[in-house]
C-alpha cells in the first residue's frame, strides 16, 4: 500500500475486534505467527513465535492487518515505549489464535 493511502486512513477508527477461525481477536490477545513461505529472513525467525496483538488496522481495501509485538521481546509490556522495528504486521491468515489461558 502506498504511503498516501495510509495517510488517508490515519485518524479513522481501528476495528476493536475481528473474527477469524471461529474466534474473536482483540488487542491484547495472543497469537502464534506463521508467516507466508515467501516472507523475508525476519519472517523465518518469527515463525512459530507467540505475539501479542497491539493493534488491528484495516486498509482502504478492507484488508485487516494485525500489528504484533513479540511476547518474549523487550517491548512486550503493555505500557512499553514502542520504537521502530518492534511492531510486526501480519495478515489474519498468517496467525493462529491461542487460547486465553
Amino acid at each position: 500500500m502506498k504511503e498516501e493511502d495510509w495517510n488517508r486512513l490515519e485518524g479513522q477508527p481501528h476495528p476493536k475486534c475481528v473474527s477469524f477461525c471461529g474466534r474473536d481477536l482483540r488487542v491484547g490477545d495472543r497469537v502464534r505467527v506463521w508467516p507466508k513461505k515467501s516472507g523475508d529472513s525476519t519472517d523465518i525467525i518469527l515463525a512459530g513465535k507467540i505475539a501479542i496483538i497491539e493493534d488491528i488496522e484495516q486498509d482502504n481495501e478492507n484488508k485487516v492487518h494485525l500489528a504484533l509485538v513479540m511476547d518474549d521481546g523487550p517491548h512486550s509490556e503493555p505500557d512499553a515505549k514502542r520504537q521502530p522495528g518492534h511492531r510486526f504486521f501480519y495478515h489474519l491468515e498468517e496467525v493462529e489464535p491461542l487460547d486465553p489461558n
